[in-house]
């Protein structure tokens, strides 16, 4: 009896949980609501672990893909194909930034923060465009 109620709450824990996480909607635009070129809409998403990124291939030519070296610690990161709508559920906490491959240089950036975040020191090893560095440097204010 006590093992069944014990397995009953897991499961009741287990579903409650799931059915709390969130999916995100995110848009790979060629042009933004507020002009500016190349971007993700929105361009920071602040998320729970658990929840769900979708990103929608809204526009032509983009893909979704995180920079290497910009994901938590024993994090994986993910890469979607051009034209390709893709949804990553995200479980370490932390910073992701995310890329658009052909647009990077342009600036087609965007910041995932996932549970209590805070940017590594590192985040920005390694090269990154102007333009990105830029934009990133602006999404992550928002932490």
């Amino acid at each position: 009896m006590i093992k069944s109620l014990a397995t009953g709450l897991a499961l009741v824990t287990l579903i409650g949980s799931a059915a709390f996480a969130e999916t995100h909607e995110v848009k790979m635009l060629n042009k933004g609501a507020d002009g500016e070129r190349m971007v993700f809409e929105p361009a920071f998403v602040q998320a729970a672990p658990g929840d769900t990124i979708k990103f929608i291939a809204t526009d032509r030519a983009h893909n979704a893909e995180t920079v290497k070296g910009m994901v938590p610690d024993g994090a994986e990161g993910f890469a979607g194909k051009i034209n390709e709508e893709i949804e990553v559920t995200l479980d370490a906490e932390g910073v992701y930034g995310v890329m658009c491959r052909p647009h990077y240089a342009m600036g087609m950036v965007m910041t995932i923060a996932v549970g209590d975040a805070e940017v590594p020191d590192d985040f920005f090893e390694g090269r990154v465009p102007p333009k990105a560095k830029q934009r990133f440097e602006d999404q992550l204010n928002n932490l």
